[in-house]
């Protein structure tokens, strides 16, 4: 249904599209979704590596860089800075429209300088200049080494999207580096409401790691942990998302926002329904409110539009949400240790994408470098 994403867009929260392509740019696809309401794009190198791998979209572009001799990881940033460069280009109308509030699309830092802050910095610093678009977010993973990151870029007027947030304590310190960054910001005399970020609070996978826990005791006979079942991933960001409103409206942001500081809107990533049992659009429908983002991959985006609810429902039982989280744990869950869990394994995804894309890459590289040798 065309209105349905506009109808979540008048609750306050904004669609962002979680793919990109050469096609989905050149096709006009991107466009028409944005004439339907989306406002972003977000990527990572597990995407990025799918669509390269994936057809001979970029052949022609891969031919013309081998043929100046244009190394791997240099032909990896010209495709991919393109892609985004494009994007940004496409959705720059909506940046312009809601005042720079939206409209951004986003592009990861390399996943192996995870744990390394200074490198994480001069890397997002390089690539925001480099691709010279207002409405580019470079996303930093909420490793230990990514929080302090956090801070130099927003201190740089550097947007960032900070990505695989899973534990509530790890974003609070994700809030706390969006602050320190917006003061390093102000005591230079630069505007603050040129900056903007967003925090990527991962929700499905979150599910996919607590339900397997409780299905192989309740096959051992609990069954009273069925309840449970199901249940963590949008307890976990109901009660982040009632964590970000007190910090909104707490006097550590006050003076911020009265500098012209915009929030860090949480966005919900990892929102499409891995077990088939679930309804599609689960992680979208329960998660909707006011100065939120979600980003969708296309599937899930076909079933927002066709089925998705349109109503506010982030602030909606949050006490049970509380309650749940208690279970769990009272259960013998440890959410910590699943949360720590996926940001190690999310940050290990990423870089063996990457790593594939940069082989992927290379043997493109070589297979097209053939028939120009052969002439």
């Amino acid at each position: 249904m065309m209105d349905r994403i506009r109808q979540i867009t008048k609750l306050g929260q904004a669609l962002w599209l979680d793919f990109i392509s050469r096609d989905l740019l050149r096709s006009g696809r991107l466009g028409a979704l944005i004439e339907e309401g989306l406002t972003g794009v977000t990527s990572n190198p597990t995407i990025l590596q799918k669509v390269v791998a994936g057809g001979d979209e970029y052949d022609e572009q891969i031919r013309g860089l081998v043929r100046s001799g244009k190394s791997t990881s240099e032909i990896y940033e010209a495709i991919a800075f393109q892609d985004i460069a494009d994007a940004a280009d496409a959705l720059r109308p909506v940046h312009n429209e809601t005042h720079g509030r939206d409209g951004f699309v986003s592009i990861e830092v390399n996943p192996a300088l995870a744990h390394d802050t200074e490198r994480t910095i001069a890397e997002g610093r390089r690539i925001f200049q480099t691709i010279t678009r207002p409405n580019v977010m470079i996303k930093v993973p909420a490793t230990e080494a990514g929080i302090p990151a956090i801070a130099a870029l927003i201190g740089e007027g550097i947007n960032v999207n900070v990505t695989l947030i899973f534990a509530l304590s790890r974003y609070e310190k994700v809030m706390g580096a969006y602050a320190e960054g917006l003061r390093s910001l102000h005591a230079s005399g630069r505007p603050l409401g040129l900056v903007s970020s967003v925090a990527s609070f991962f929700v499905s996978r979150v599910d996919g790691v607590v339900d397997r826990q409780l299905r192989e005791r309740i096959d051992a006979g609990e069954h009273e942990l069925e309840r449970l079942v199901g249940q963590a991933a949008i307890a976990n960001a109901k009660v982040a998302y009632a964590a970000f409103k007190a910090f909104i409206e707490s006097d550590a942001f006050a003076d911020l926002r009265s500098w012209g500081a915009r929030v860090q809107r949480p966005l919900w990533a990892s929102t499409s329904a891995k077990d088939p049992k679930y309804s599609a659009t689960k992680y979208i429908d329960g998660l909707i409110g006011p100065n939120t983002v979600n980003t969708v991959p296309p599937a899930t985006l076909d079933a927002v539009r066709e089925q998705g609810l349109a109503a506010q429902t982030i602030e909606q039982d949050v006490d049970r949400a509380r309650a749940t989280l208690d279970q769990l744990r009272s259960a013998g869950i440890d959410l910590d240790a699943v949360t720590d869990q996926l940001l190690t394994d999310g940050v290990q995804l990423f870089a063996d994408s990457f790593d594939q894309l940069q082989a992927d890459i290379e043997a493109r590289r070589a297979a097209l470098a053939q028939p120009s040798d052969a002439n």
